[in-house]
């Protein structure tokens, strides 16, 4: 038994919406349990205040987080590897939990637009969280 925690790493190419919404939401429902990564190959200049405003009805601040280009040694460090449609722009490593979660892009989008999304991506954290931490 180890005692190292899950470690996730989600990517989007802006790091702006779908990826901290993500980690949002898994920062929240696993707490300290599994350690939360979020990174874009071309990040923006901040996060999507539509994403901030959709998260924040479901109690969850993302306000501090900020836009991260993501790095090879944030793809090694982690154990799952989740993109949202940045293509070819992640390095892959053999041993990795690789996933493509096919998203919506919330940028430019208003909130109606952007719930359904945020909602999609609560169902597959708490999916994940089930996987990662054995919760069925």
């Amino acid at each position: 038994m180890t005692d190292q925690k899950p470690s996730v790493l989600f990517v989007c190419v802006h790091n702006a919406g779908r990826s901290q919404m993500a980690a949002g939401y898994l920062r929240h429902l696993a707490g300290n349990a599994i350690e939360v990564r979020s990174a874009g190959s071309m990040p923006a200049e901040q996060i999507n205040p539509v994403a901030v405003a959709a998260m924040r009805e479901e109690g969850i601040d993302i306000t501090a987080e900020a836009p991260k280009v993501l790095t090879t040694e944030a793809v090694q460090a982690s154990d799952v590897v989740i993109t949202m449609g940045c293509g070819d722009a992640c390095p892959f490593f053999p041993g990795k939990r690789y996933e493509d979660w096919k998203l919506d892009d919330p940028a430019g989008q208003g909130i109606d637009s952007v719930r359904p999304i945020r909602d999609d991506i609560k169902g597959r954290i708490e999916t994940l969280v089930g996987e990662l931490l054995g919760k069925q």
